[in-house]
């Protein structure tokens, strides 16, 4: 009868909604992750550029210009990295020395066709990096707001509802599965909350 099937039908809606609530917000979080990711290798490979074409300017800009990318990699490890982990790194905030590096780099004086060509580079990469660290503070502010949160766990207790009404009738399947629903969902939860930041914890 329909009204015999009506609860199993009912916890079964209730349980794929759950599951897309869980799949959406994880693809967000992994979403942001790779993004943080490949904005950093972006930057590191422009400024390991910038550090091979400096050496088209031997001398004084070399060394002043290695010297200011080494500067921009300390501050950012000993300064800006923390600030992103409690996600209290924003776009104000500048790179002194990558600023810096910029200027150098379009106040050169070329004196023949490859130090054209590679101050051009030189002038291309470290725009790179600057964009690139712009995206990683960025994608270090991304997380996981309390709307969303709040929608799963309501999602949740309708389904331990739902598990319960469907076996009101026996309390120990009642408590087998819900044990195994609130099981699989605290392991959904821990996972998602401990890659929601992408510069904290072990993916730091």
């Amino acid at each position: 009868p329909r009204s015999t099937l009506f609860p199993y039908t009912t916890l079964f809606r209730s349980g794929v909604i759950f599951g897309l609530l869980v799949a959406f917000i994880a693809a967000q979080v992994w979403g942001d992750v790779e993004h943080a990711r490949v904005a950093v290798d972006r930057e590191a490979n422009s400024l390991r550029s910038v550090v091979l074409l400096a050496a088209a300017f031997p001398g004084e800009t070399d060394t002043h210009l290695r010297g200011l990318v080494r500067n921009h990699i300390e501050d950012t490890v000993a300064q800006e990295w923390p600030r992103m982990a409690d996600q209290s790194a924003t776009l104000r905030d500048s790179s002194p020395a990558l600023s810096s590096a910029l200027q150098l780099a379009i106040a050169l004086d070329p004196k023949s066709a490859g130090q054209i060509t590679a101050q051009r580079e030189l002038v291309a990469r470290l725009e790179d990096a600057l964009e690139a660290r712009r995206q990683r503070i960025i994608f270090s502010r991304s997380n996981v707001n309390w709307v969303k949160w709040l929608c799963v766990f309501a999602q949740a207790l309708f389904v331990i509802v739902g598990i319960t009404f469907v076996h009101f009738d026996s309390r120990g399947a009642s408590a087998v599965a819900v044990a195994i629903f609130t099981t699989g969902f605290a392991v959904s939860v821990l996972l998602i909350a401990s890659n929601d930041c992408p510069f904290t914890g072990q993916i730091s």
